[in-house]
Parts: C-alpha cells; structure tokens; sequence
C-alpha cells in the first residue's frame, strides 16, 4: 500500500495486523515468510495499551522486514511515534481523531488511515478530510449481523460503488467472509488466528481466496 496508488491490483489485497500481544523478535521471521509470498500489501502494528518501549522495540524489529520486502508498515492509533519510528504512517479511530492534526504529525506523504466502524458518515467524513484508506469493522456475512453492530456487505457494496477512497475491511474475516468481501473491498484483514500455524501458507490460501473471488 502507498499513498500514490492504494488500490494495487493483486497479489497486494491483504492487509496483516499483528496480534495484540507479541514477541517481536518470534513474529519478524514469521512476517518475513508471509511477506516473501508476495501478497500482502501492507502491515499495521497493533498494541493497544502497550507501553512506549513495547512500541519502539516492536516498530524496530518489524520495520526492516517490511522495507525488506518493499511492503508498507503503519502504526495503530499512536500515530505521534509513526514518524519517530520510521514507519509509513498510521490509522486511527476516526471518533475522537482530529484528522488536521493526525495529517500534520504524520507528514504529507504518509499513509493515513481511518477506523470508522459501521459507520458510513464517518467514512465519508474520513475520505472527504483526505485519509488515504477507510476501514470498517467488524464485519460478517449479510444475515449474521444479530443487533446490528456489525458492518454489512451491503456496506462495502455501496462504498466501491460510490466512493473512490479504498476501503480495508476488517473483523473476524475467514475464508467465507473473504470470498464475500473480495469483489468490493480494496484490502482485507484477515483474522489473527492466521499467525496461529504456517502464516506464509495461511497468507497464500487467503491470497488465492481472494483472488479467485474477486476476479
């Protein structure tokens, strides 16, 4: 994923979040693997509540082998570190962000992307303030959505039809939600269950689901 030119064509339509709590010295070989598959288009470190030297050392470990394998790496919510820390840039939660001021520390040429939720006024408020991607979550197949706090595919359907900001969608997402997402949304995240066996094979059979389902 670059600022220039977001919507890549695949291999590149998967976004990789990293597990809330981690090793970073045992993750970077297995994200090493998973990016050699040439498939993921980015990498957003995720570590809600860790402390600052948790963040650095973590950014430290993963940045190289990201850069490595020419794939962007963005930082969630701290996005003051993003800089600092010589990562790409950072997405927020789009309620309670300032997105003037989140531009402003990551830079003009860094990725901003904006978590909005169910939300598609929050998603259209992100992309008209500039943000480079929107993402929606949690997501489930049309039918599943119980009390209605799940985002829909009628979404995700409405927002490639409309909108042209790239839209990541995120949540839970397995094979069957992927095979629903793939004709609509830009990136997918797949769920962290797949750092849990081979995440280079796990990342190609989701790469090729994707694929075949959004041709």
């Amino acid at each position: 994923m670059t600022k220039a030119d977001p919507k890549q064509p695949d291999p590149g339509r998967i976004m990789l979040a990293t597990p809330p709590r981690f090793d970073p010295a045992a993750l970077a070989p297995r994200l090493a693997d998973a990016l050699a598959t040439g498939e993921v288009g980015c990498v957003r470190i995720d570590m809600p509540g860790a402390e600052e030297a948790a963040i650095r050392a973590a950014a430290d470990a993963l940045r190289p082998v990201c850069h490595d394998a020419d794939v962007a790496v963005i930082l969630a919510e701290h996005f003051r570190l993003a800089p600092a820390l010589g990562l790409d840039g950072a997405e927020v939660e789009m309620r309670g962000a300032r997105l003037r001021d989140v531009r402003a520390a990551l830079g003009p040429d860094a990725i901003l992307g904006a978590a909005c939720g169910t939300s598609r006024h929050d998603g259209m408020v992100a992309a008209e303030a500039g943000c480079d991607y929107v993402l929606f979550r949690p997501y489930r197949l049309e039918g599943e959505l119980g009390d209605g706090a799940l985002a829909s595919i009628d979404l995700f359907q409405w927002w490639a039809e409309m909108i042209e900001t790239p839209v990541v969608a995120e949540g839970g997402i397995e094979a069957p939600e992927a095979r629903e997402l793939a004709p609509y949304a830009d990136f997918i995240i797949p769920d962290i269950a797949i750092w849990e066996d081979d995440a280079a094979a796990a990342t190609r059979a989701f790469a090729r689901i994707v694929e075949v389902a959004g041709a």
